[in-house]
């Protein structure tokens, strides 16, 4: 998947999950509300996984301390254990493409 791709899954399965939450503030023991939060809750970490690895972290909870890998050509410090938020390009940067 291209970035564009991967960033719409992303926003579909973050809204199904932020979805699921709202009902599962009124409906807190309905198995199939549950079973769906669990299975999209997986789904969207496993996502945004995915993208940290191939892009940059999305969210403050992709963020690594002890990254070197990251290869990328828009890295500024591949091959040096950094603070891997400021990896690749900010959307004014076209960050969002």
């Amino acid at each position: 998947m291209n970035r564009h791709e991967l960033l719409n899954k992303i926003n579909e399965v973050s809204f199904v999950v932020n979805d699921l939450t709202l009902f599962l503030d009124t409906h807190p023991t309905d198995e199939q509300a549950l079973t769906l939060f669990d299975t999209n809750s997986k789904e969207r970490k496993r996502l945004l996984e995915e993208y940290e690895s191939s892009f940059e972290p999305l969210t403050i909870d992709c963020i690594k301390t002890d990254s070197m890998q990251n290869d990328h050509d828009f890295c500024q410090h591949s091959g040096q254990k950094h603070f891997t938020w400021v990896d690749g390009p900010t959307p004014w940067e076209g960050g969002h493409i």
